[in-house]
């Protein structure tokens, strides 16, 4: 059966910059190995399926060759989908998720995006030659924290296929911020999940948010992800969660049809 499909820049005000999720509404589940190859068709750093449930979503997120258990970016734009499609005039959009209930919420013509905060461990600081890092944590992902934030500007993707960081989802580089306004900085790279440098990591600042109000000492912050398409994203840390605000912009819309699948 055709079904919708969106995409959707995430963490933006403008088309073609932040991070850009494919959308797709279903009316149930297919094989999951049709989820795996339409993403991988679609390329982009996630593909976001949703099927209706009850009162709520059931949500899931595709890298080009994996499923994963958390994507902020691609939750805020299933959201900004729903909010054009459906009747009605709801706010809130409630998605389950491998991850437990994630809620998104229209505030002000952005999304509020609530997720768990992800805990980090401190780890051994690994040999990177001409890489200033101060901190290594270990979670989900790998987290280094780098001197200053042209040292995370200046980041070699390629570090990222270091052995060291074999065993986990992705890398992620930051730094305190040095712009008016930008509390800190940071970029993602996944290329163990088919993401060689993912544009805004909605789910990475679940871990960096409560590193970086410790070491700042304040729960909301500005964070600004420092990629070639680039995007903000404004935190807050409450207890257990993280709330992540955002705007997004629909740029395509359209039908996958496929007439046979094997």
């Amino acid at each position: 059966m055709p079904f919708p499909f969106f995409q959707v820049d995430a963490f933006t005000r403008r088309a073609f910059s932040g991070n850009p999720a494919a959308v797709c509404l279903l009316e149930s589940w297919p094989d999951d190995a049709l989820l795996q190859a339409l993403a991988a068709e679609n390329n982009l750093s996630e593909t976001a399926y949703l099927v209706p449930e009850g009162a709520d979503w059931r949500l899931r997120w595709f890298t080009p060759t994996t499923e994963v258990d958390l994507c902020g970016h691609a939750t805020l734009a299933a959201a900004q989908v729903l909010a054009e499609t459906q009747a009605g005039d709801a706010t809130q959009w409630q998605f389950l998720t491998r991850s437990g209930r994630l809620t998104c919420t229209a505030e002000g013509g952005a999304w509020c995006l609530t997720l768990p905060v992800l805990r980090l461990t401190p780890g051994e600081v690994p040999d990177l030659p001409g890489v200033p890092v101060l901190e290594a944590f270990v979670g989900m992902d790998t987290v280094l924290v780098l001197a200053d934030a042209d040292a995370v500007r200046g980041f070699d993707p390629e570090w990222a296929r270091h052995p060291a960081f074999a065993g986990v989802r992705g890398l992620c580089v930051t730094a305190q911020g040095d712009a008016p306004g930008v509390d800190f900085v940071s970029r993602f790279f996944a290329p163990n999940a088919g993401i060689a440098e993912d544009p805004v990591t909605g789910s990475a600042h679940c871990a960096l948010a409560p590193y970086w109000a410790t070491r700042l000492g304040r729960k909301r912050l500005r964070a600004r992800q420092l990629s070639a398409r680039g995007g903000d994203v404004d935190c807050e840390v409450d207890g257990q969660t993280v709330r992540l605000r955002g705007h997004a912009v629909t740029v395509i819309r359209g039908t996958v049809t496929l007439d046979r699948w094997n």
